[in-house]
């Protein structure tokens, strides 16, 4: 066993002895000086002090919000179309279509679309003419003006004879009488739906001295859906509430997240009852949701078409539209 030891150790001298004539001159070296340079730069890169080397999106400028004001969106990347989507850096748009059986040989097609946004700038509202005007456009027309990403129609602003709303349409206040038999829907300078039921003046008032911006309002509804609490709508609200209608509702998911639910009837005037789309919006996990104008104002416009059963020849001309746009282009 002593002679073995011996034996190694000898060995052991021996090739350290060759080593420098076996190795180039200062590879040892270099090898050494390699590792403790790696452990080097991963400490330093650990540490952040190689941040700037790394591609991040920390590192990318900030994308620059629409103004809050009537023009349009940046145009949009056609690559970012696929036949149910469209997704850029600022914009993600993803529809499904389901059928529903909503009662006994009666079966409805829903249009669903989820929208998620970057900056609140890309909730915007657009109008065929002047805010107050009476003029009107096809929701498609004003969509592909707008560079809308999904364009849908609002609450028809122009045909209410009496005038008894509270609208508002980015940021331009149109109409200042609130309808005390109507819902409200408000959405603010963060982009967030703010829902008042037979809405009145002084909750109105109490909003803005809150610190509140009123961007966009429309009076129409009924309210569906309020602070994640499905409502019962009120047997007495307006347009037809317990009738079998093609309906078009909006909501709120989560902040910049929003549910819109276009639905068709598979006959004409096939539908659903006001509460049956609540609970649609309800199951679908809005926390606000908001009826807007349906029956054949109902528009869902994608991609330079449009996400139902419609053509420009039944299309109903319209004076608003709500819509989606990007900011990431030119």
């Amino acid at each position: 066993m002593k002679k073995t030891t011996t034996l190694i150790l000898a060995l052991a001298l021996l090739i350290s002895l060759a080593l420098p004539f076996l190795v180039p001159s200062g590879a040892l070296l270099d090898e050494a000086n390699y590792h403790l340079l790696e452990e080097r730069w991963q400490e330093e890169e650990d540490s952040g002090a190689l941040s700037w080397l790394i591609p991040s999106a920390a590192a990318q400028p900030a994308l620059e919000p629409l103004p809050m004001d009537f023009s349009p969106g940046r145009p949009l990347d056609p690559a970012g179309f696929t036949a149910e989507s469209y997704e850029d850096e600022s914009i993600r748009v993803q529809l499904e279509t389901r059928e529903l059986e909503a009662g006994k040989q009666h079966v409805v097609r829903l249009r669903i679309a989820t929208i998620t946004i970057t900056d609140p700038s890309q909730l915007r509202t657009a109008t065929a003419g002047k805010p107050a005007s009476s003029k009107v456009a096809l929701v498609s027309s004003m969509a592909k003006k707008h560079n809308a990403a999904l364009a849908l129609s609002a609450n028809y602003l122009s045909h209410d004879p009496v005038k008894t709303s509270f609208e508002y349409r980015m940021g331009v206040r149109i109409r200042k009488n609130p309808n005390r038999i109507k819902d409200l829907l408000i959405i603010d300078e963060n982009a967030d739906f703010h829902l008042f039921v037979k809405s009145n003046a002084k909750e109105i008032e109490a909003f803005e001295d809150a610190g509140h911006t009123i961007v966009n309002a429309f009076t129409f509804g009924p309210a569906l859906i309020k602070d994640g609490v499905l409502l019962t709508i009120d047997k007495n609200y307006g347009y037809n509430p317990h009738g079998k209608e093609p309906r078009l509702a909006i909501g709120q998911l989560a902040p910049l997240q929003y549910i819109v639910v276009l639905v068709e009837g598979l006959s004409s005037r096939d539908g659903v009852t006001q509460q049956e789309l609540a609970q649609i919006l309800f199951d679908l996990g809005a926390i606000q949701a908001f009826n807007l104008d349906g029956g054949n104002s109902a528009t869902l416009v994608f991609n330079g078409g449009y996400y139902q059963d419609k053509t420009k020849s039944n299309e109903r001309a319209q004076s608003d539209m709500i819509y989606f746009a990007s900011l990431a282009g030119e």
